[in-house]
């Protein structure tokens, strides 16, 4: 019996710890703007830019089961992200002419704006205070617009293997020890999740993805800083950003955390001193 066919997005890192999780369910495909001369194994990768309606038309001329958008900007600016979301959203939703694959949608919890260290939600209000948040915002909208089999997911920090940029400034001395409450999800939970969804039967349309911990990034730099034999850095307000992300409607599903708090997660990545 054929497997169902599944169209990864974007398809870098996240989209290939997904398709891991899902090679046994699905005929998993990837389009990149530059498919990696050594990618994942279970991948069939398609080159092409999922901004252009031509491409994505001829790409879901296969018939896909479902669709993951792991999507990324062009480049750091309103812009980028406006070429890197927006533009393949719009794309999608015209060449899937009529049809309707059960999609997931990779977003995240920037589009909350909320800075006096509340808890947010499902329910609470998205009021981006950045570019980022609002074309990611926008974004969703389109998707939700088209009225499509949609679950948008919003992710917390993501870190993990390959992704060092806060042990690097921790080692160097550069990091701030700031007050601010931080969210983060490990990215085998990001892909964990997705491959959750893809499996529910009757999934809702939005989810927060966050271990739920909620630490201060004074108190995560500082243990990280212990760990590595450094010096801890100094205490500094560095920006407004200041929410907790509550992920209770996750945990709801059933799905079990391989990653409960940063300290587990981060464990097995950290430099450690001679």
């Amino acid at each position: 019996m054929d497997r169902k066919k599944l169209l990864i997005i974007g398809c870098g890192d996240l989209g290939e710890r997904l398709a891991n999780q899902v090679s046994d369910d699905f005929e998993v495909y990837g389009l990149r703007r530059k498919p990696p001369l050594r990618g994942a194994e279970c991948i069939h990768y398609l080159r092409g830019d999922a901004s252009d309606e031509n491409t994505m038309r001829s790409v879901l001329a296969r018939e896909f089961a479902a669709i993951v958008l792991t999507l990324t900007p062009s480049a750091r600016s309103d812009e980028g992200y406006r070429h890197g979301y927006v533009e393949p959203c719009q794309a999608l939703v015209r060449a899937l002419a009529g049809r309707s694959p059960r999609v997931i949608m990779v977003s995240s919890t920037a589009v909350y704006g909320q800075s006096d260290g509340q808890w947010v939600d499902e329910t609470s209000l998205a009021t981006p205070p950045r570019y980022n948040g609002t074309r990611l915002l926008e974004a969703e909208s389109v998707l939700a617009d088209a009225k499509l089999p949609l679950v948008t997911l919003r992710l917390a920090g993501i870190y993990g293997p390959g992704r060092t940029r806060l042990l690097q400034s921790v080692a160097e001395g550069n990091a701030k020890a700031s007050p601010a409450f931080t969210n983060r999800i490990h990215a085998d939970d990001c892909a964990g999740f997705m491959a959750w969804v893809l499996r529910m039967e009757n999934p809702l349309p939005l989810y927060l993805v966050s271990d739920g911990e909620a630490p201060t990034k004074a108190e995560v730099v500082s243990w990280l800083a212990s760990e590595m034999g450094v010096a801890t850095p100094p205490t500094e307000v560095v920006d407004n950003m200041n929410k907790r992300v509550d992920n209770r409607r996750m945990l709801a599903t059933g799905y079990t955390l391989r990653y409960q708090d940063f300290r587990a997660g981060f464990a097995s990545v950290i430099p450690r001193s001679p």
